[in-house]
């Protein structure tokens, strides 16, 4: 088993709250990620989950035991550190085998268990030599294998990626999600990369400020992100916003306006008020070349060209800076060239005043919705 129960969990340094009242259920064998930008308090989470760090306040509950006070060895956790924390001087072997040497583990016990977590983690040729004769990539997964033979309830990882270059990290994020189908082990993950968190988690959790900003799975966050901050960090290029006005609302759709031009988008609007100043979203890879619902005139003044797609950073009315456009790789776009951008209202999302979504009304019967999580049925 290896369930996990964060009960208002609090940190303080100081006067300074890093942490402020974290509630969360992890139940066994998902694969759960924090994710969020520097600063949020996801590392230190981890940390405290692990024992590293004392909680100022809160409760910290696995398999249904209060494990505030316990020391990080009789918790049931193995931690994988960004800095893999190998010993150059011992074998991969040896290394691997270090934890079981510390319990005093039978001499047959710790080689029948390295090799199996070998195996696992197609390591077996590499047993004898030391870590300096491997790649980054390799060193990583000694380190996860440290952590497997601990057969723990729940493994950390914090941010065990960034030491990595581009390819390696695209490479192990696929290995570390076959061994979790493999061992249907709970995973618990921290990441300031959202790319990571969209393609490992079964559920994200999304902090912010020592706040869960959202907790979901990973398309019900892309496609009904719950506040602006969810909609700007969950994506990539990010969410662009534009100012507009409410001019009239349903509990089907809210009609704006934005510079003489209106549309009503299909979200809840049971709480939205006339004339009420909201946000618009839409995200780059749902701008359409031509008109829409909404047209905007945009100047672009950075083009990327990736092959697939074609990302265009530009001028909005000549005043909202770094709009994001990810159009088709082929398009003939240049920069200081005006273009026009169409919106469908049915790819928008709407914000309040505070920042709080509207509930999108929109036909998601293309997409699973069980991949959406509960809440998006």
């Amino acid at each position: 088993m290896g369930q996990l129960y964060l009960n208002k969990v609090q940190k303080f340094y100081g006067d300074f709250e890093v942490l402020k009242g974290v509630q969360l259920d992890v139940k066994d064998g998902e694969f759960v990620v924090f994710v969020g930008p520097s600063g949020c308090g996801k590392s230190t989470l981890l940390r405290m989950i692990a024992g590293l760090d004392a909680t100022s306040a809160g409760d910290i509950v696995i398999d249904g035991l209060r494990v505030n006070e316990l020391p990080p060895v009789k918790r049931g956790i193995a931690m994988v550190f960004q800095s893999y924390a190998l010993y150059p001087h011992m074998s991969v072997f040896e290394n691997i085998a270090f934890p079981l040497r510390v319990e005093k583990m039978a001499e047959d016990k710790i080689k029948a268990k390295v090799e199996h977590a070998a195996r696992i983690l197609h390591l077996e040729q590499r047993l004898q030599q030391k870590p300096g004769m491997l790649s980054g990539g390799q060193r990583q997964r000694v380190a996860i294998g440290r952590a497997i033979v601990r057969e723990p309830k729940i493994f950390l990882f914090d941010e065990p990626l960034s030491n990595l270059d581009a390819a390696l990290r695209a490479d192990m994020r696929i290995e570390l999600a076959k061994l979790h189908r493999q061992l249907k082990a709970t995973m618990i993950y921290v990441t300031h990369d959202q790319v990571e968190a969209m393609t490992m988690a079964d559920r994200i959790v999304v902090l912010n400020a020592g706040n869960i900003a959202q907790v979901g799975a990973p398309l019900e966050l892309y496609h009904k992100p719950a506040n602006l901050f969810v909609a700007g960090f969950i994506g990539n290029p990010k969410m662009n916003m534009l100012p507009v006005t409410c001019m009239g609302a349903t509990s089907d759709g809210v009609t704006v306006d934005y510079k003489g031009q209106t549309a009503t988008i299909p979200v809840d609007g049971s709480r939205a008020r006339e004339g009420e100043a909201l946000t618009l979203g839409v995200r780059p890879e749902h701008l359409l070349l031509g008109s829409g619902d909404l047209t905007l005139n945009v100047t672009p003044t950075v083009i990327e060209r990736l092959g697939a797609q074609t990302v265009a950073y530009a001028v909005v009315d000549g005043k909202t800076e770094n709009f994001c456009a990810m159009l088709p790789g082929t398009i003939g776009i240049r920069a200081e060239q005006p273009l026009s951008l169409g919106i469908k209202a049915s790819d928008c999302h709407l914000f309040d005043a505070e920042g709080q979504a509207f509930e999108r009304r929109v036909s998601l019967t293309e997409i699973d919705l069980s991949l959406l999580g509960p809440s998006a049925a």
